[in-house]
């Protein structure tokens, strides 16, 4: 099969088109017909060598498919060759064919296309996980979410609005992209290049804060983080683009009965993973397949021009998710 593989770690130009083994499925595990994927920022750090797959999943870089179950192995019965499915992988998602555990999978609604598919599993379900599910965010107080453009905080704003409609949602963002956040359902936006923005929450919010942070850049944000933070609120760390090592105030967060909580999707345990889509499955699904939740797309590159999409994710001028689309146009047309 072809795939996108690399020449060895380091900038978009180690990746290339290239041929290498087709998988297969094995006990518990569905073989899928890749009709599309999408980057994430995890693809940029294990291409550049700091981020490798977990034992036993593929090298391949991409961590979300969509398309058609090809087979499935010994043990599975919820899917069957030909299903529209769209699936949480570990790695191999940049192929004509991906392997998925069988638990790890979801039907894709009538209602989406097979691009606006593939856009589901990695971003939506990291934003519900850490925001619902570890934040605990409740349908009042307010949510701040760092750096409004990407696709794990895009989905959060849309998760926000379809689950908590009460909830105030404060972004910050880059000044070309504020108006675009504002669009897409923000309350308050706040333009991180020239604001403080744990000041500017305190103010939105009459000095209570925010209930949940969730936050990619890590050291950096900690302190301001902190400061924005409600009494009993929770900082969710997703990424570290902004240091691994800063100083909190112990005492300070005690009184306040702050939680600080590291999260990541990618190496939990099989059943962890499995719960969580299940959740995610019961609670979100509905909302994609009634269209109250319409996956963002910023752009569509064939697999041949992953290189040019990683480019774009690397110069943070997307909105919404980069999509790499191995679908013909007959294909495109019966996918929804």
């Amino acid at each position: 099969m072809q795939a996108v593989l690399l020449k060895n770690f380091g900038g978009p130009d180690v990746l290339y088109l290239g041929e290498t083994e087709t998988p297969t499925a094995q006990a518990g595990q569905v073989l899928i017909r890749v009709m599309a994927t999408s980057v994430n920022r995890p693809d940029i750090v294990q291409r550049q060598g700091h981020y490798p797959a977990p034992p036993g999943d593929s090298e391949i870089l991409g961590l979300e498919v969509a398309g058609v179950v090809e087979e499935v192995g010994v043990e599975v019965t919820q899917w069957h060759a030909g299903d529209r499915v769209m699936a949480l992988v570990g790695g191999g998602g940049y192929a004509e064919f991906a392997v998925a555990h069988a638990a790890h999978v979801m039907p894709i609604p009538d209602s989406m296309s097979f691009n606006e598919a593939a856009c589901v599993c990695e971003t939506y379900i990291t934003a519900y996980l850490n925001v619902f599910l570890i934040g605990g965010l409740e349908n009042d107080g307010a949510v701040l979410i760092h750096g409004g453009g990407g696709g794990v905080n895009t989905a959060a704003v849309q998760l926000c609005q379809a689950l908590t409609p009460a909830v105030k949602i404060m972004v910050t963002a880059s000044p070309q992209k504020i108006e675009r956040v504002k669009t897409l359902g923000a309350d308050f936006v706040i333009d991180y290049t020239t604001q403080k923005f744990a000041d500017e929450v305190r103010s939105f919010t009459n000095k209570r804060g925010a209930q949940v942070i969730l936050d990619h850049i890590g050291a950096a944000y900690l302190a301001s983080n902190m400061k924005a933070l409600a009494v009993g609120g929770t900082l969710v760390i997703i990424g570290v683009m902004g240091g691994v090592k800063a100083e909190v105030n112990l005492a300070l967060m005690m009184v306040k009965r702050q939680k600080i909580v590291g999260s990541v999707l990618r190496s939990r345990t099989l059943p962890e993973k499995a719960a969580i889509i299940s959740k995610f499955s019961n609670s979100v699904l509905p909302q994609l397949s009634a269209r109250k939740i319409v996956p963002l797309i910023d752009s569509v590159y064939g697999l041949h021009d992953a290189e040019a999409a990683h480019r774009k994710m690397e110069a943070s001028t997307h909105f919404g998710k980069v999509v790499l689309s191995l679908a013909g146009e007959a294909e495109q047309r019966l996918s929804v």
